[in-house]
């Protein structure tokens, strides 16, 4: 690496590290939580704990020294079962975020640039889709679909698009009226050109921060989906059907102890990162 690269990079580390000092202290918990949560993911496969399918000890077994979290009732570890929900959980999450924020940005930034009856086809599309309570329209969707996770992460982002949808468009129209887009008009760019270039970088911040604070909605509308059997399939341990499961056997608390924790840590983790980015990013667009 030359030294011109060492330079940049260190620029880079410095910047990150000015970034994260901004951030509030719940926010850089939030981030802990989450990074927590992401390593997870990627590396329980590695980890010496019980397998999550396999009897590993006595049924309905309370939290103990052999097993901090108890056992279920078919006698699995009820923590190896938490942390591997997280698998079934957090990419369903971030997949419908993602696909959400895509599909309803582009939809909401051509509605609010060009107008017409292209704008209120989207707009009705999405007052209507609105009109319905989140769970229950996911519900509907996810019972027509069938039970699985990928079914229930299409029915989360036909019920989440909309809302990226007239957010961006309520963005795109506050700033296309700016005297910096009036002039890329004046010197001839394309229309196209106008959208891309000069106006959807100053969209985005209103859209990251719902993104970010979305995630943990999301994660809990996945978790009671599973929970009343329209997501994850036994024996998968997510987090929803381990709940459902805990429900069951209601004195043996300890069954929906570990996924509910794990649901609550997410969402307040999202909460606490949205709160932070808002206050920073907020004010600079303010500045």
């Amino acid at each position: 690496m030359s030294a011109v690269d060492q330079m940049r990079l260190r620029g880079g580390a410095g910047r990150l590290r000015l970034a994260l000092r901004r951030l509030p202290l719940t926010a850089q918990i939030g981030i802990c939580i989450l990074l927590f949560w992401a390593i997870t993911v990627l590396t329980i496969q590695f980890w010496p704990i019980a397998d999550p399918l396999m009897m590993v000890g006595r049924r309905l077994q309370p939290p103990g020294a052999d097993h901090w979290f108890g056992t279920d009732a078919l006698g699995r570890d009820v923590l190896s079962r938490t942390l591997h929900g997280a698998v079934y959980t957090i990419p369903v999450a971030v997949m419908v975020v993602v696909a959400s924020v895509i599909i309803g940005s582009a939809l909401g930034a051509v509605a609010g640039f060009y107008g017409g009856w292209f704008d209120a086809v989207i707009m009705r599309a999405a007052d209507v889709t609105l009109s319905f309570p989140p769970i229950l329209l996911a519900m509907t969707v996810a019972a027509t679909l069938g039970p699985g996770l990928p079914n229930a992460g299409l029915a989360m982002i036909i019920v989440w698009w909309p809302i990226y949808a007239r957010l961006m468009r309520a963005q795109v129209l506050e700033v296309r009226t700016r005297e910096h887009v009036e002039a890329a008009v004046a010197g001839g760019a394309g229309r196209g050109r106008v959208l891309v270039i000069h106006i959807l970088p100053l969209c985005w911040t209103p859209t990251l921060i719902n993104a970010t604070m979305d995630f943990g909605q999301v994660a809990l509308l996945a978790a009671s989906l599973s929970f009343i059997g329209l997501g994850a399939v036994p024996p998968s341990p997510e987090w929803g059907s381990m709940i459902s499961e805990g429900a069951a056997k209601f004195y043996s608390w300890w069954i929906a102890a570990g996924p509910g924790m794990a649901i609550l840590s997410v969402v307040l983790a999202t909460s606490f990162l949205g709160d932070g980015l808002r206050d920073i990013l907020d004010k600079r667009a303010a500045a």
